[in-house]
């Protein structure tokens, strides 16, 4: 179990990731984003995840050298993930759409390279400029996002390396049990966004009960469940002091009982697209 902000699980390939990132959905590209990631650095964060639809990474990538900077430490300790966004699905394309990304971010690699969604007939081509990517030593680990468990056995009939990640929206209202215990069986590790539920669970009784229990707020909570779920996860702010209390997550425990509240509270409530069922 993580013990603190730059603990890591290791992925099928051996790369390390931390169990606890910051995510920059919805942040705005410029002086919000680049306090983002420096504010996350500073304060021991080790992972940073965006995205090329997110429209952000030229901001993601100057926090990212200031941050270093400021906090005197090397690219090799930071691990970074951005997304191919489902226009640039094909072959070609994609291998165009990374080195995009690269040169937005400023950097020679990327730690982690996701397929954003499961775009129906695109993603195995796509998967396969990933795979080329990581051979040629330009992505440390790959990935999916959004897969369900019947995407990912479609991918896995013909993909040459298996996915090392599949990230999902997860949270105590989208609890994603079964494929969590698919993903574990396949070596897969699972990532959450949108942990929080945008926003959503941050007034639910059972979990402000839980909440007062551990003298945490019920963000704390959330993102504690997910760590002892083994479920890596990325939540986004803006705040500075938000950044630091979802931070502090690794000086308490939740019970097995209190575990199980949190499990039940599932209503499989998406607050995001189907990945069944999406038009973009």
């Amino acid at each position: 179990m993580a013990k603190n902000l730059q603990d890591t699980t290791t992925l099928n390939n051996g790369v390390k990731m931390p169990w606890l990132g910051l995510g920059v959905f919805k942040v705005e590209d410029g002086n919000e984003v680049i306090n983002s990631v420096k504010a996350a650095i500073k304060n021991g964060y080790r992972s940073i995840d965006t995205a090329a639809v997110y429209d952000n990474e030229t901001g993601v990538g100057i926090g990212i050298r200031e941050g270093l900077k400021e906090a005197g430490i090397s690219r090799e300790d930071l691990f970074v993930t951005s997304k191919v966004w489902n226009s640039d699905f094909g072959y070609e394309t994609t291998l165009a759409a990374f080195e995009t990304s690269l040169k937005k971010l400023g950097l020679d690699y990327l730690d982690l390279y996701l397929i954003h969604w499961p775009v129906e007939g695109k993603y195995k081509d796509t998967w396969r400029a990933l795979e080329t990517l990581y051979k040629d030593g330009k992505i440390k680990a790959i990935g999916v996002s959004n897969f369900q468990i019947h995407h990912l056995e479609d991918l896995l009939k013909d993909a040459e390396i298996k996915p090392m990640v599949n990230q999902v929206e997860c949270h105590p209202l989208l609890s994603q049990k079964e494929l969590l215990a698919y993903c574990k069986d396949k070596g897969i590790q699972l990532e959450a966004w949108s942990p929080l539920a945008q926003g959503q669970l941050l007034d639910h009784p059972v979990l402000q009960e839980i909440a007062s229990k551990y003298n945490k707020s019920i963000a704390q909570v959330i993102l504690r469940w997910d760590l002892q779920n083994g479920v890596v996860t990325i939540p986004k702010s803006i705040k500075e002091h938000r950044i630091i209390e979802n931070a502090t997550i690794f000086d308490f425990e939740l019970s097995s009982d209190d575990m199980e509240r949190i499990d039940s509270l599932n209503q499989n409530h998406r607050v995001g697209p189907d990945p069944d069922n999406f038009d973009f």
